[in-house]
């Protein structure tokens, strides 16, 4: 089974794309921050982490550096809604910072799958 790492700061995003995945078939973990998430990823492997960009103590950013040093062999789908800037921008930079695909929240579910399925 493959496995999920989904970070994100909003709680009902998390649990949505939980549930979304979960249904398809996929293990998924959830972390809360990038804090929680670089915990989680320093004891797990996971297929595809999805990762929110803008969040507090740890951003999505550093953790895409940080799977790109740590974990190169896992596919990241950076999401955003904005924030200072606007969504397209902050996407724009995590593609050239290395996550594999990117989506601008909101999202459907049927986008969010096909983009997992195509990076697995």
């Amino acid at each position: 089974m493959k496995k999920i790492l989904i970070i994100d700061d909003e709680p009902d995003i998390l649990l949505l794309l939980q549930r979304v995945l979960e249904s398809a078939g996929y293990s998924v973990r959830t972390a809360e921050n990038g804090r929680q998430a670089e915990e989680i990823l320093q004891k797990n492997h996971f297929h595809v982490v999805i990762t929110d960009i803008i969040m507090p103590e740890v951003e999505g950013m550093e953790l895409i550096f940080y799977l790109k040093k740590h974990a190169p062999q896992t596919r990241i789908i950076g999401i955003s809604g904005g924030g200072k800037l606007s969504p397209d921008s902050y996407l724009t930079i995590a593609l050239s910072a290395g996550a594999d695909t990117v989506l601008q929240k909101p999202f459907d579910n049927a986008e969010l799958l096909e983009k997992v399925k195509q990076l697995l």
